[in-house]
């Protein structure tokens, strides 16, 4: 190995270190003192219950374990936004667990909460998943109910989905743990079977407080609605169960007994591991921006045997297309290429900027993949389209949008891996949030935003001088400096791959060496879900 081979190792590592630290933090949700009340009720953490409730020993990925990070800071806080979203396999069957933490504010919901559970559902409706709501949650933040309750995106849709998912004949499974009220209270009777648990689960409209307030009536909370009134009397819940342990396992049992689903009948073979060490994408990566690196060797640690059949590799270079197998599934790979190569006329193409023909060969692949239907995997690392006249006057925009139509309207899944750079029109292009990947991660690597800080705040300071000038003022050196690094440094804490994954932009900040898990996992899925209607693209500009 070089020198370069392990500094960059050692920054990747050191990155890893940082995400796994604050990870380790967030999973304390609200702290030690109120994990241990919740012991003392004989309940169980939402972590722990999800622990119980999976597989042993089973590969498990978990959706928006950053959401609120660095938010709400001036309430307290919202670790992992109040809820914990895990995909892994409950009885040998797929499934998403979504549980309220209650050591966050009793579980109630913040504007990033809401985002967060509706994420849960698209993914359970994208790849007819079932999923499992295990419920512990106080309703509705009331000092931000602005921003999670009237809103098309807000709290309601939640039901909403809950109606949808049962027509579309997903299975939803709710377990009340804790309070379920106000609106919350309508969820577990919209799913397909629910429990609650004895003594510490609760299901109202109104608390006993709020009632006594409205009409005036005397009565406790458990008489209200708990487990003995709404398994005995008013027939809300299916099953009353002793503890969490009786309630999970029931769970456990009703997967157990769960038929076959149909298929889309993605290609899958036998799993093969990479033949190229997967650690060594640590050494790969740079460790500054401005370097190289040639993204096939990035490809080689991921997929299995390190087999990559590649589409026109002689012809458009600053993307990589070709086919490959990740833990046995057939894919198609689409990648920005970092290094500087020549394109067909010989000239030199910038690492990380996409090209006419690149976008003219990725949409060409992008139509292929649908053709087969194989699922598409975008590994970005790009910091746009290319600018200029000639760029222009050879239809950079014209071939830019055969790509992103090609992209949008791929019915095969499509998954996304933010190795380094996304940036403007480059984000769209290779799959950005807004265009539906079936999961969408980030290393701790990844950058997000219109473009980086140094070209955002240069552009930034030119309007400004060019604004004073016009005025009459003119702007010493000093102060064009001090604004520059204003805005760089804004900008700089708005491109962390935490900024995006505390706002759902990305699922997850992964170790590289999980990606293949990830794939593998979004992959077997969608494999839920047979592709309902054929691939068109519609109206392309050649």
């Amino acid at each position: 190995m070089d020198i370069e081979f392990n500094k960059n190792e050692d920054k990747m590592r050191l990155l890893i270190s940082q995400m796994e630290q604050r990870l380790n933090k967030i999973y304390v949700g609200g702290g030690k003192s109120r994990i241990d009340k919740m012991h003392e009720q004989g309940k169980m953490t939402a972590r722990e219950r999800i622990d119980f409730l999976l597989d042993k020993n089973t590969p498990r990925i978990e959706i928006g374990a950053f959401a609120g990070y660095d938010m709400y800071e001036e309430h307290g806080g919202c670790p992992s936004g109040g809820v914990v979203v895990v995909m892994g396999y409950i009885s040998g069957k797929q499934a998403l667990v979504v549980a309220n933490d209650a050591t966050v504010k009793a579980g109630a919901w913040f504007p990033i909460t809401g985002k967060k559970n509706l994420r849960a559902q698209e993914i359970s409706i994208e790849n007819k998943l079932p999923i499992v709501y295990l419920v512990d949650s106080a309703g509705v933040y009331l000092p931000m109910q602005d921003e999670i309750f009237p809103d098309k995106e807000h709290f309601g849709r939640i039901f909403r989905n809950n109606a949808v998912m049962s027509s579309m004949g997903i299975l939803q499974i709710a377990a009340v743990m804790g309070s379920c009220v106000a609106g919350g209270a309508y969820l577990p009777i919209m799913s397909d079977e629910a429990m609650i648990v004895d003594k510490t689960g609760s299901i109202f409209l109104a608390g006993s407080y709020l009632v006594k307030a409205a009409i005036g009536e005397n009565i406790d909370n458990e008489t209200l609605g708990g487990a003995t009134t709404h398994c005995e009397i008013s027939g809300v819940t299916d099953h009353k169960c002793k503890d969490d342990k009786e309630c999970l396992t029931r769970i456990r049992n009703i997967f157990s007994k769960i038929g076959a689903y149909e298929q889309t009948g993605f290609n899958r073979t036998e799993i093969t591991e990479p033949k190229k060490n997967i650690n060594e994408i640590y050494g790969i990566i740079p460790e500054t921006r401005d370097k190289q690196y040639d993204t096939r060797e990035i490809i080689a640690r991921l997929v299995d045997e390190s087999a990559f059949d590649e589409y026109k590799e002689l012809y458009g270079q600053s993307i990589i297309c070709g086919y490959a197998r990740i833990e046995g599934w057939a894919v198609g790979i689409v990648a920005n290429q970092r290094k500087v190569v020549k394109s067909k006329k010989g000239e030199m193409q910038f690492g990380g900027v996409i090209y006419s023909d690149s976008a003219d060969k990725a949409a060409r692949f992008i139509m292929n993949c649908n053709q087969r239907k194989i699922p598409l995997v975008f590994l970005q690392d790009a910091t746009g389209f290319m600018v200029g006249s000639r760029s222009e006057h050879g239809g950079i925009i014209k071939d830019g949008a055969k790509m992103v139509n090609a992209m949008a309207n791929s019915v095969v899944p499509k998954f996304t891996v933010i190795m380094g750079n996304s940036f403007g029109a480059a984000n769209y292009a290779m799959c950005g949030k807004a265009y539906d990947p079936r999961l969408i991660v980030g290393w701790p690597t990844a950058q997000v935003a219109v473009m980086g800080g140094a070209q955002a705040a240069k552009v930034l300071v030119q309007i400004e001088v060019a604004s004073l000038k016009a005025k009459g003022e003119e702007i010493s050196p000093e102060r064009e400096t001090e604004l520059f690094n204003k805005i760089k440094s804004k900008y700089d804490v708005q491109t962390t791959p935490y900024y995006a994954a505390a706002r759902l932009w990305l699922d997850a900040i992964i170790d590289p060496k999980d990606t293949r898990k990830w794939i593998s996992m979004g992959i077997e899925a969608a494999n839920h879900k047979p592709i309902e209607k054929p691939y068109n693209v519609g109206v392309i500009q050649t």
